[in-house]
């Protein structure tokens, strides 16, 4: 292939809009309750080939939405893609790229030419699909606290439910960053006759016990917020900002890099020449950054959600759920073809997670490789670092061959 890295990146998945599926069947949750109705948002960019078998299932991290590629036909007040650098890297077309456009389009590393892409708002989600602001219909009123309690394989299970409505059986792969990556690796053990490969970008088997530890800080930051109201806060004119601006300013550091943050902004002062001698007011540069960034976040996002997102990502634990605390019994079942991509900075979801995943099933005699990518900006690198990945993705995925069997 001939082609540079910066020439597939200029396909666009074009104008779309994010459209809704209503679920015909209740989805059995894992706290042991049934939830009903259920909507499912979502987006589609390509052909779906006339049998069934070009299928790409992307999965979102915890602050995305179904709006993966292409330009929202109408755009949002805040976009998805406000991460390190995405101003920068975006311009003024920002607000209506979806939060992985890089890696999805024609020639990109999902190429919509060749497969059929698909991205979902996850269960307990915000932006379109059934979560705590949405209406309780046994009371008329936004669920709020009174919502299940969700794992990530509630997640998946509720995608395979909306896939079959759509009248999809089987995917050529999976695929996602952090938080999508767990959904990508359950979706192997789940379902493991229905998954050709599996890209697992930035997660891990089981988040480690400091990412542990920073979530609950976040979540602690929001319900201790007097604007949180247990949870009930819907219809009262006040919410939790204030709390959700700090767990968004907690999260967004931890998707960073020490290196990142010295190289962007080191100690330079915001405002002035020199310090103000100000508690309030911010003064370095930094400071001011993370503000905005919780500014723009409580835009667009339900606290709620991030606290329920946030558990279950805390939860998730392949080794607990699926082998009795053995990683190697939990990967047993899979068949999917693997890649994992990892990111040298990102203390977060470190490359020894990745390394762990490919170690145990090279040991099961499964098929998978493992790349560790030299970069700089910590977590936030499978959203940054796309041209890098996109080789890698695309000649994985050049050797899928489609399993025919089923309906279809």
């Amino acid at each position: 292939m001939t082609n540079s890295v910066s020439t597939l990146a200029a396909g666009s998945a074009g104008t779309v809009e994010t459209r809704y599926l209503d679920l015909p069947e209740p989805v059995r949750l894992d706290c042991g309750r049934e939830l009903h109705p259920v909507r499912v948002a979502y987006e589609t960019y390509g052909v779906l080939s006339p049998r069934r078998d070009n299928v790409i299932l992307v999965c979102h991290a915890l602050s995305g939405d179904a709006h993966a590629a292409g330009f929202a036909k109408a755009p949002p007040e805040e976009s998805t893609r406000d991460g390190f650098g995405a101003e920068d890297r975006d311009g003024p077309a920002v607000k209506g790229l979806g939060w992985w456009d890089g890696m999805i389009g024609p020639g990109k590393a999902f190429d919509t030419d060749r497969f059929f892409v698909v991205a979902t708002n996850l269960l307990g989600g915000c932006s379109g699909t059934t979560g705590p602001s949405s209406v309780d219909p046994a009371t008329g009123r936004p669920y709020g606290p009174d919502f299940p309690v969700i794992t990530v394989a509630d997640m998946v299970r509720t995608q395979r439910a909306f896939l079959d409505a759509l009248g999809i059986e089987r995917l050529a792969a999976v695929a996602g960053g952090s938080l999508g990556g767990m959904q990508a690796l359950e979706w192997a053990i789940l379902f493991p006759d229905q998954v050709d490969a599996v890209v697992v970008i930035a997660s891990t088997h089981a988040l480690h016990p400091q990412g542990v530890a920073w979530n609950a800080i976040a979540r602690e930051a929001i319900m201790r917020d007097p604007a949180w109201q247990g949870g009930r806060y819907h219809g009262t004119g006040r919410a939790p900002d204030a709390g959700m601006g700090v767990a968004r300013m907690v999260g967004h550091v931890t998707y960073l890099s020490a290196p990142a943050l010295e190289d962007k902004f080191g100690r330079r002062l915001q405002f002035a020449d020199d310090i103000r001698y100000t508690i309030t007011d911010a003064e370095f540069a930094v400071e001011s950054y993370l503000r905005h960034q919780a500014g723009s976040f409580v835009k667009r996002f339900d606290a709620n959600t991030y606290l329920y997102t946030s558990r279950a990502l805390t939860y998730f634990d392949l080794a607990r759920q699926y082998g009795g605390g053995s990683l190697e019994r939990a990967l047993q079942c899979v068949s999917a073809r693997t890649l994992l991509i990892a990111f040298s900075s990102d203390w977060l979801y470190p490359p020894s997670a990745s390394r762990e995943i490919e170690e145990t099933l090279l040991a099961l005699g499964k098929p998978v490789e493992c790349h560790v990518i030299d970069a700089p900006y910590g977590h936030d690198c499978f959203l940054l670092e796309e041209a890098r990945q996109t080789p890698i993705i695309r000649r994985f995925l050049s050797d899928h061959r489609p399993v025919h069997g089923g309906a279809g």
